[in-house]
């Protein structure tokens, strides 16, 4: 067990010397040594949480009302789309009221294949066998769709899933950005985004469901009638941005935002900011022949149910391209065009708890860490020393390289150290001596029983091994647990002790056994004091 061939001796001295490298970066940063860093050695950095790096706290809730709204809507839609096909069924006004879909059958021999294709536009909901719909017949010509609760908590899932990554994508256009977003429950998102301290505009940014619809104004509603919010069967009452008031457009949507495939902040010929649109091919077919059927009419832009503008089609609009003026700045213009781009959000999401920490308070929290950090390396560095005298000394080595094992690990994979995660740093440090504590101790009852000096070294080492291992794969299913299960500071704790668990298990088993051999095979010693 102490023969230690060459390539072992080098191939762990390599996995060191790359710990320190990747820890460095993250050791000088903000200091005036990360000046002299050669930029062709490794640059990974830890990135600091917000309690430490400071910033803004957002937690979301899903508006339920909303969410049961915009799914009624999707299925009218697609109810409307499958009855205009061959063999077309023609039908009444289709009703949304009561959070139920119904419409009239005008033909009765076509009911039974309505019912049909109705049953046919439902879906499956995962492990409970209902469907996300419920068809039924009311009165023999009505047929009336009802979301199942089922379909309902499976919908909600879902968009909450998608409105993370759009969330994701309005914050972090690029990438590059360390932020925090999580689903909490079944119907929360959590934002957190260190150094950012104005919470406001980081509301107006995510708040925005940025729900781009293009729609034909109803031009048959009685203005009257709009202004007091009543609109003909077929259509609805939307207020509008500029002027107030009303105006009544068609339920139906033309073209969505769903097939945007760009949109950026630009100038119209008045040199007025403006949000210049490209739609997939999809949209821009269905653009296209909208504005070809509706030569002379107003076309309403709809953002959030709200009317931006309606301007008269002059003539068709072809190239699958668009512009949205109104009375924009460049920053409002800017912030719509990524809301866009970025997707909208399948749900509206209402702020119901923000939170701001200065970067003050995540100074003070990084140096009080930090002296808990040393305080408690020295302690068990002297206790070390003390109590197993040269076989301490190679576990205070063997400490410092873990330290910068977990450093350089958590650089390389991009890891948010938080405080929690430096507590779990602290409770490291004494697992990994504990290690040591196992093997030093084993050797010395070896000793005290006899055994030569390398035959009790082997068997400290070997039998002491058996007890790490079983100690350490308990840290790690625990650590994992809370990795995998956990969010935000209990994540940033399990996180750092598992990897803590890992590189203990290397530096204080492999690491140490490599220095005792090569002192016992470079200096043959007769007796062994620890």
């Amino acid at each position: 067990m102490l023969d230690f061939p060459r390539w072992k001796v080098w191939l762990i001295a390599l996995v060191i010397a790359l710990g320190v490298l990747l820890s460095i970066p993250s050791l000088i940063g903000g200091t005036k040594a990360a000046e002299y860093w050669p930029s062709w050695l490794p640059q990974y950095k830890i990135s600091l949480g917000l309690d430490l790096a400071g910033g803004s706290h957002l937690l979301y809730e899903a508006n339920q009302s909303d969410a049961q709204k915009t799914r009624l809507q999707a299925m009218e839609d697609s109810v409307s789309t499958e009855l205009r096909r061959d063999p077309h069924i023609d039908i009444g006004d289709i009703s949304t009221a009561n959070g139920a879909l119904s419409f009239m059958v005008r033909d009765p021999t076509q009911i039974d294949a309505a019912v049909e294709r109705m049953r046919k536009l439902t879906q499956p909901v995962a492990l409970t066998g209902n469907r996300d719909w419920d068809v039924q017949v009311v009165d023999s010509t009505r047929i009336v769709m009802k979301p199942t609760p089922s379909g309902t908590a499976q919908a909600l899932k879902d968009a909450m899933s998608v409105a993370r990554d759009v969330v994701r994508r309005r914050i972090d256009p690029s990438g590059t950005k360390e932020v925090t977003v999580i689903t909490e429950g079944g119907n929360r998102i959590l934002v957190e985004v260190p150094g950012v301290e104005d919470p406001e505009a980081l509301k107006r940014l995510i708040g925005q469901t940025a729900r781009l619809e293009f729609k034909l104004v109803d031009l048959s509603a009685n203005p009257a009638d709009v202004q007091q919010g009543r609109a003909p069967p077929g259509s609805q009452v939307l207020p509008m941005v500029k002027g107030g008031g009303f105006i009544a457009v068609k339920r139906r949507v033309m073209v969505s935002g769903d097939q945007i495939t760009k949109a950026t902040q630009g100038y119209d010929q008045n040199g007025r900011p403006d949000i210049e649109l490209t739609f997939n091919s999809v949209g821009a077919r269905r653009f296209g022949r909208t504005t070809q059927e509706n030569v002379g009419k107003p076309f309403a832009i709809i953002l959030d149910d709200k009317v931006l503008s309606y301007p008269s089609i002059n003539e068709p609009i072809l190239g699958g391209n668009a512009q949205i003026t109104g009375d924009f700045t460049v920053q409002s213009a800017n912030d719509l065009a990524v809301s866009l781009a970025s997707g909208k959000l399948p749900v509206k999401l209402d702020p119901i708890e923000e939170r701001t920490v200065s970067a003050e308070l995540g100074a003070d929290s990084i140096h009080k860490g930090a002296i808990a950090a040393i305080v408690s390396v020295l302690g068990v560095i002297v206790f070390m020393l003390v109590t197993y005298g040269r076989f301490g000394v190679y576990a205070n080595i063997a400490l410092v390289v873990n330290a910068f094992l977990i450093l350089g690990i958590m650089a390389m994979f991009n890891a948010t150290l938080t405080l929690p995660g430096i507590a779990g740093f602290i409770l490291t440090i004494g697992a990994a001596v504990d290690a040591n504590v196992l093997i030093n101790e084993r050797i010395r009852e070896e000793i005290r029983r006899g055994r030569r000096l390398i035959d009790a070294v082997e068997t400290g080492y070997h039998e002491a091994f058996r007890a790490i291992f079983d100690a350490n794969v308990t840290h790690v299913i625990s650590a994992g647990i809370m990795a995998y299960f956990g969010s935000g500071p209990v994540r940033g704790f399990a996180v750092v002790l598992l990897i803590g668990v890992i590189t203990s298990v290397f530096t204080a088993v492999y690491f140490t056994r490599m220095l005792v051999a090569l002192w016992i095979h470079a200096t043959r010693p007769r007796e062994l004091h620890i």
